[in-house]
């Protein structure tokens, strides 16, 4: 590659702080606290340069030593600024870039919706002006559990209890499309498990196919879901495919910039199916 002026042009060294900054990825949920000498391992620099990058990060509050073995976790300045962003960046803000590239991306109707006892809230949602006919969404209308993509997505991915709880009661047919059997629900949660993704049509509104995706929290544990709605005419493979690959890059995206993480056993999944 060729620098202005026909030099060719050099990669730059990495500069200190960068590489400093660097060594907080290696903090992670299983993680928490990292010793000296793995630090170094990890970011596979000597003891020496290690300790001197964990040092200037000390100083300034974004890590700290704790226990007998003197270990580093996070620090007090990541909390601080943690907050800041949560301040000036709200989830609904954030939520609607999101969708909007979703939408703009799918050329369909994307809504995020939050879990919220037994039924999902729908924080935001973006249209598409791809099409004069699309899917129009009322963020005031709870959307249930066992009658859309959202919430079979999430439904697969909640904890035993909750699955259990939400089947358990009688599911009414909003539809004659859906889903009120809870084998036959039980079943199809089996399926977006191995998948990661979930479809419908028609259970919750006629002439209506959803695909959605489940997105996580800090423990990883699914707090609601991402989704596309388009009328059942514009379906096809290629489309869904498209809508399938947006929806996973999205609920990636969301998930990061909430602070959540994907499970290990969902990532592999959108990883084969893409």
């Amino acid at each position: 590659m060729l620098a202005p002026g026909g030099r060719r042009g050099r990669a730059q060294p990495m500069g200190t702080v960068t590489k400093a900054l660097q060594l907080l990825n290696h903090f992670t949920l299983a993680r928490p606290r990292v010793g000296l000498s793995d630090m170094a391992r990890l970011a596979g620099v000597n003891k020496a340069t290690a300790h001197r990058l964990l040092s200037e990060l000390q100083s300034q509050g974004f890590v700290e030593q704790t226990g007998a073995g003197r270990e580093y976790q996070l620090g007090p300045a990541i909390l601080r600024l943690a907050s800041l962003r949560e301040a000036t960046v709200p989830m609904r803000e954030v939520a609607g870039i999101v969708l909007r590239k979703l939408s703009d991306g799918t050329g369909e109707t994307a809504h995020l919706s939050l879990l919220t006892g037994d039924m999902l809230s729908t924080l935001a949602h973006a249209s598409s002006a791809a099409h004069g006919t699309r899917v129009i969404i009322d963020d005031s209308e709870p959307l249930p559990l066992h009658a859309t993509a959202s919430g079979l997505a999430v439904l697969a991915f909640a904890p035993d209890d909750v699955r259990a709880e939400a089947l358990s009661a009688p599911l009414p047919a909003i539809t004659p499309e859906t889903l009120t059997d809870p084998a036959v629900i039980r079943q199809r949660l089996e399926v977006i498990r191995r998948t990661g993704l979930a479809e419908a049509t028609g259970g919750f509104e006629a002439d209506v196919h959803g695909i959605a995706v489940p997105f996580f929290d800090a423990t990883r544990a699914c707090i609601g879901a991402l989704a596309v709605a388009a009328p059942v005419t514009r379906i096809t493979d290629t489309l869904t495919a498209r809508i399938r690959n947006e929806l996973t890059a999205a609920a990636r995206e969301i998930t990061d910039l909430w602070g959540g993480f994907l499970p290990d056993t969902v990532e592999t999944a959108w990883a084969e199916a893409g």
